[in-house]
């Protein structure tokens, strides 16, 4: 480790704990991994006690904490992925490497292990490579791969197309479509200004695209109304941070659309007089990165951003920083983003207060996604009628959905709301659909009598993802899957989801293996109710929807795993002491349990001493 070097990154970073994150992504970016000496010096240079420096870097699955190998291999085992043969490809590679436990012995040239969604799910399975995304993997492609690894080739001299990422666009609507000139949104609600153009906004019941649906007007006019404290001013959060399995839709717009996002986010700024933003940008998307930075740099260079600009338009002083996220599903949590741009551990806050009032540094902060900004920008070039010629009278305008799963043609389509599921199974060439998992795992499970249902926040809201599984797919391996995505990806802050998750997964699991009961059902259920109302954030209360879905409209999948009238354990108690009548060399009735118990119960009856 060089000392020098930390120090430099650090200082770079001004010091500030809050770029605690960045900092540690520049320093693996640097040696691969962050050992203990490089954590030490950190604190050290932060005025940090080293546990706080671990807690942090431990929260993230993306820093690695211990030595990995010169190609760092992780394959997406998201369901969809796993479908389309994600795990088998990393066996075929682990076989082809001689890899045990995830690292090979050809010193450390590299290591293969598993992150929970690449953001890939159109084009799986996925994998990435050095935090590089390499989609459509096959046969031939992972041999190919490991030829290059042996040779110990480096990733500027892989075939170019394998890191190419398409966009799949099926369907487009005013969204994909527009075309909008660089500041025009800017000019329009400066034009008519602020409190104008926030009364607009309100008319056209925009309402925010990342599955709650809170009504976009009125989250900024909280932030607009709510006092400074002690600090730079309100602030803007672009959440970024698209880690819902089976969700790639803001990926499509963060390529396509990063200037309409931007529009939107100083939009934002301006009716609210911010003066600085983020864009927090999921680490699977950090090849996005560079693109982003180049679109930010034309804006400032054209007037349209940044502390330099003459415009009158332009809010005065407003810039945007990219910042990666680090691999936490939680952060997704808008509370628990803000505590991630703090450098901290990405718990979920206790609300109230709300960032509206009280969000970054303790600043008035508005937090929405990629699609949400892209709309405003729109809406207030186009006016609030022009969005509401789209959608139900309840939910108006458009909506990306990311599909993905058992169907011809996954991938990108805009719908207006109010479109059934049966339509976009239908556009997506879906055939022999059994169930629909809208809105990622957290979200609903529909069976076959659901898919007239809409699209919408009166009926079927949806953060953007359609997964979706034909006849063919185990509907319990489904929810078995879902389950054990929610245990790893707890915060482990509050004890009914950091406990229940896991419990719930050994359910789950103790019915895969024959040992289950109807108790198990029932306690599957219950346990269920229990984390949903108890946990901290949204993501235990999100634990026991796939669960419960599909216990209610797919009790066929799990019938069959009902083995036993009463309960049973989950494991055969007088093997587990086999190893042990080895050793002592006994075989007699008394090493068995079933003959201990049924000596010791006839003993009781008979009422003699044990």
């Amino acid at each position: 480790m060089n000392t020098t070097k930390v120090k430099s990154i650090v200082q770079h970073h001004r010091h500030l704990q809050e770029r605690l994150l960045e900092i540690l992504h520049d320093l693996q970016d640097e040696y691969q991994w962050l050992s203990p000496e490089i954590l030490t010096q950190v604190g050290d240079e932060l005025g940090l006690p080293y546990t706080k420096v671990y807690g942090v870097a431990s929260f993230y699955s993306f820093f690695n904490l211990k030595p990995v190998g010169r190609f760092n291999i992780l394959f997406s085992d998201n369901i969809t992925d796993r479908h389309q043969g994600s795990l088998h490809f990393a066996t075929q590679l682990k076989k082809e490497l001689w890899v045990e436990k995830g690292h090979s012995p050809m010193d450390d040239l590299v290591s293969i292990g598993t992150t929970s969604c690449t953001g890939m799910c159109d084009q799986g399975p996925a994998l990435l490579v050095n935090e590089i995304p390499i989609t459509n993997l096959s046969t031939d492609r992972i041999k190919a791969i490991s030829k290059l690894i042996m040779q110990n080739k480096p990733l500027k001299e892989w075939p170019k197309a394998w890191f190419s990422v398409e966009n799949n666009i099926h369907k487009k609507g005013p969204l994909l479509e527009s075309t909008l000139e660089p500041g025009s949104a800017l000019r329009a609600a400066h034009k008519v200004g602020p409190k104008t153009a926030l009364e607009n906004l309100a008319s056209s019941h925009l309402r925010g695209r990342g599955g709650a649906g809170f009504p976009t007007a009125s989250k900024w006019q909280s932030c607009k109304d709510a006092p400074l404290h002690s600090g730079q001013g309100r602030v803007i959060v672009c959440n970024a941070d698209e880690g819902e399995p089976g969700t790639f839709k803001d990926r499509v717009l963060l390529d396509l659309k990063a200037d309409l996002l931007i529009e939107g986010m100083t939009l934002a700024a301006q009716i609210v007089g911010a003066k600085f933003g983020f864009i927090y940008l999921r680490n699977e998307y950090k090849y996005l990165k560079p693109q982003l930075e180049l679109a930010l740099n034309n804006r400032r260079q054209t007037g349209l951003l940044g502390k330099d600009s003459t415009r009158d338009f332009v809010p005065d002083g407003f810039d945007i920083e990219i910042r990666l996220g680090a691999g936490a599903y939680v952060c997704g949590e808008e509370t628990a983003l803000i505590e991630s741009l703090e450098g901290k551990r990405g718990t979920p806050r206790i609300r109230p207060p709300f960032p509206v009032t009280e969000g970054y540094l303790g600043q008035p902060t508005i937090v929405n996604n990629v699609e949400t900004f892209c709309c405003a920008a729109l809406i207030a070039n186009r006016g609030p009628e022009w969005f509401k010629s789209f959608g139900t009278e309840k939910s108006s305008g458009t909506k990306l959905i990311s599909v993905s799963g058992d169907c011809t043609k996954p991938g990108i389509y805009e719908f207006a709301f109010g479109t059934s599921v049966k339509e976009i199974l239908i556009a997506c060439g879906a055939q022999h659909t059994n169930c629909v998992q809208i809105s990622g795992p957290c979200g609903i499970t529909l069976n076959e009598s659901e898919f007239h249902r809409v699209i919408g926040f009166e009926d079927l809201p949806t953060a953007g993802s359609f997964m979706i599984f034909d006849k063919s797919r185990n509907v319990f391996e489904i929810a078995r899957q879902f389950t054990h995505f929610f245990a790893h990806e707890s915060c482990g802050f509050c004890t009914p989801c950091r406990v229940g998750s896991h419990i719930l997964t050994h359910q789950m699991d103790k019915l895969a293996k024959g040992y289950g009961s109807q108790i198990d059902i029932d306690e599957i259920k219950q346990l269920s109710l229990l984390v949903h109302k108890t946990s901290h954030c949204g993501l235990g209360q999100a634990i026991c929807k796939p669960l419960l879905d599909t216990l209610h409209k797919f009790p066929q999948a799990y019938q069959p795993l009902i083995k036993h009238d009463e309960f049973n354990p989950a494991f055969d108690l007088d093997a587990a002491l086999s190893q042990a009548r080895k050793m002592t060399q006994r075989n007699d009735e008394y090493a068995h349990l079933e003959k201990t118990n049924s000596t010791t119960s006839t003993s009781h009856k008979s009422g003699e001493s044990i």
